[in-house]
């Protein structure tokens, strides 16, 4: 059976690596961006590895920080055919200094990463409801979601809330059959020209005990297994984390005791007493 599959965010980076993913593995395929141009070469690029040809691909641009774009968008792509899968990946993470933070900026933020995914979401159940079937949702979070970085308090505490509404709404449609979770990526690079990151940036947040940065293909292959209504049947309301490892501590950081101590018959030691660090 095709699945419909329908992408917020596509013109770029995880976004693009998850509608590439789809489309070649057979599903039709609705790609959303704000940017009209490079909308249109993402889905060439897309429709040319299509396992369905080109036809399986469309675009619709939108402006998801409108309030009435995440519906209108999900009933555009419903008179398509009736979508299988909601990909929430249309994010934005502008660096802004804390003292330097407005109404308009952290509204803009919140718009874009909590509030049009909300709002799809519902517009997707309302029309599963009326026809009968169960969608699943995948929203894209992070890992800024656990942690704060200087910069970021609309982004961190967007996907903060993010990661909630991905547990509410499992919560709450889990008896009609929708499943709802989350993948938070660690740091990946995304060549992006919206969300510009310096190279300094990159290096300070892109350590893992795995050794490398994420791909934009990392996170796609765990959405696509999220999505998959028999492998992951049973996982609603899951927060996927895909960082090699950065979430797991400060791994970087070097020892604070003596490594040959720690190693030694405890008995023969001396008790020492704790200290604060």
């Amino acid at each position: 059976m095709t699945r419909h599959v329908l992408v917020t965010g596509a013109a770029s980076g995880i976004g693009l690596a998850v509608a590439t993913r789809f489309a070649t593995d057979g599903a039709l395929v609705t790609m959303v961006d704000l940017r009209a141009e490079p909308l249109d070469a993402a889905s060439a690029s897309v429709a040319s590895v299509a396992a369905l040809g080109g036809e399986a691909v469309v675009t619709i641009t939108a402006d998801l920080r409108e309030p009435d774009a995440p519906a209108a968008v999900v009933d555009r792509a419903w008179d398509r055919a009736v979508v299988d899968v909601l990909v929430n990946a249309a994010g934005v993470y502008p660096a802004t200094p804390f003292l330097q933070l407005d109404a308009a900026t952290w509204d803009a933020v919140h718009a874009v990463n909590v509030r049009a995914p909300l709002l799809a979401t519902v517009a997707l159940a309302r029309r599963a409801e009326t026809a009968g079937t169960r969608p699943c949702v995948v929203n894209i979070s992070s890992g800024s979601a656990l942690r704060a970085r200087p910069g970021a308090a609309p982004y961190s505490t967007s996907k903060a809330a993010l990661e909630m509404v991905t547990r509410a709404s499992a919560l709450e449609l889990g008896a009609a059959g929708i499943r709802v979770n989350a993948v938070a990526p660690g740091f990946v690079d995304v060549d992006s020209d919206v969300n510009r990151v310096t190279d300094e940036y990159a290096a300070a947040v892109s350590a893992n005990p795995l050794g490398r940065r994420g791909r934009p293909t990392d996170i796609a292959n765990a959405v696509v297994w999220l999505a998959d209504d028999t492998a992951a049947e049973w996982v609603t309301g899951s927060i996927l984390r895909v960082d090699g490892g950065s979430s797991t501590g400060a791994h970087a950081l070097p020892l604070s005791w003596d490594p040959v101590d720690a190693r030694a018959d405890t008995d023969d030691q001396p008790i020492r007493e704790e200290t604060s660090a």
